[in-house]
């Protein structure tokens, strides 16, 4: 059967899965995609399901066996190819309001021509990099060339946020803190982290997000792993405990901010120790400003900390990105010397851990202004007693 042309009803708010920006927004970033393809040779950009695809154009499709993709060439009618029974999904998108040709398919149909048409032979094209080889493979046989990743462009789009990104963000960032203004309600000794990280998540969608994309409840020697979860270990008076935690506000723009608690005065080991920790965090928001590079806002804490003694206690990165993925560019870390401009949103978050012992991290979202930074996480930076 040959596939057909579509066109997608525009989406009525009730009907939505979740609230949208505005078309012109889409739009916006639909021009911007278009010339950046052209700027970087390419012949098309192929955007398949993801983070990616709904900052296109809105869309929360899901990556299955049969292809969906937005095609967005350097010139001409950008073309969503999606299967025809996942059509009806489309009307929680921005679709129908933009000017995209809807190319819907059945199977037996073959769906990477339909994606390429007009395109022509040997062209390149750049492919997002949450598509799956399933799909990634038949585009290079079609082309006659291996993909490249489409990162570099949709790196440029995604990582300066625009005023509608920065306001979610800014909703996002006040909505964990009130659970983190919270925390004294369920972080007390004689509980697991299990039962702690359960009243957490409950909290985390009390407080407006769609669900808990992840928490961290480190008690004692749990703190010293960064990527702990939570566990059956019962948490005890003399423990320091590392809380991070966040998540989607809709439309989808992430949260993620972690504090340090403890319920007794530290020894004086620990509290010298996150007393520096302290200070390096405070130095690397210092340092975030336009003109400046992502390695030189690490090197502000890190710097601080080697200073201290405690340079082989701080293993991670300083920061990551983010927005519609908890992490995404730009990332704050040694050898990245991206030059940070205003819209770009990050994570400050220094940490030292003492295997086996104890751990603590801070960790702020920050949005570069024209002349510095603004922090969306206000809760106290000192260590928490609760």
């Amino acid at each position: 059967m040959a596939a057909s042309q579509s066109t997608t009803p525009t989406a009525d708010p009730a009907d939505a899965a979740a609230p949208l920006f505005a078309p012109e927004v889409y739009r916006d970033r639909m021009r911007r995609a278009a010339e950046l393809t052209a700027e970087a040779g390419l012949d098309a950009l192929v955007v398949s399901p993801g983070p990616d695809l709904r900052y296109l154009v809105g869309s929360r499709a899901d990556t299955f066996e049969r292809l969906t993709a937005l095609v967005v060439p350097a010139a001409g009618t950008p073309r969503l190819v999606i299967a025809r029974l996942e059509v009806p999904s489309l009307s929680a998108s921005a679709v129908g309001e933009l000017d995209i040709e809807v190319a819907d398919w059945v199977d037996g149909d073959d769906p990477y021509s339909l994606a390429l048409s007009g395109i022509g032979a040997g062209a390149a094209i750049a492919v997002s990099d949450s598509m799956p080889a399933l799909h990634v493979i038949p585009f290079a046989h079609k082309t006659g060339a291996t993909p490249q990743l489409a990162t570099a462009v949709l790196r440029e789009l995604r990582m300066v946020k625009d005023g509608a990104e920065i306001e979610a963000l800014r909703r996002a960032g006040s909505a964990i803190d009130r659970v983190h203004a919270r925390m004294g309600e369920w972080l007390v000794p004689g509980r697991t982290e299990r039962e702690v990280a359960d009243d957490i998540r409950a909290a985390i969608l009390a407080e407006g997000h769609s669900e808990a994309a992840f928490i961290i409840v480190g008690s004692g020697p749990n703190g010293a792993d960064p990527h702990h979860e939570f566990s059956d270990r019962v948490i005890d008076r003399s423990d320091i405990v590392v809380i991070d935690i966040g998540g989607p506000v809709e439309p989808g723009y992430n949260s993620d901010s972690t504090r340090t608690y403890c319920f007794e005065q530290p020894p004086t080991e620990i509290a010298d120790a996150y007393a520096v920790l302290h200070d390096a965090q405070r130095a690397a928001v210092a340092a975030v400003r336009p003109g400046v590079t992502a390695e030189s806002v690490d090197a502000a804490a890190r710097d601080l900390l080697r200073a201290h003694g405690l340079a082989d206690k701080f293993i991670h990165r300083t920061g990551h990105g983010i927005g519609l993925s908890v992490h995404e560019e730009p990332y704050i870390v040694e050898g990245n010397d991206i030059v940070l401009r205003p819209g770009m949103a990050f994570s400050v978050e220094p940490g030292v851990y003492f295997s086996g012992r104890w751990g603590a991290r801070i960790e702020d979202i920050v949005v570069v202004t024209e002349d510095g930074c603004e922090s969306l996480n206000n809760r106290p930076h000192e260590l928490v007693q609760l």
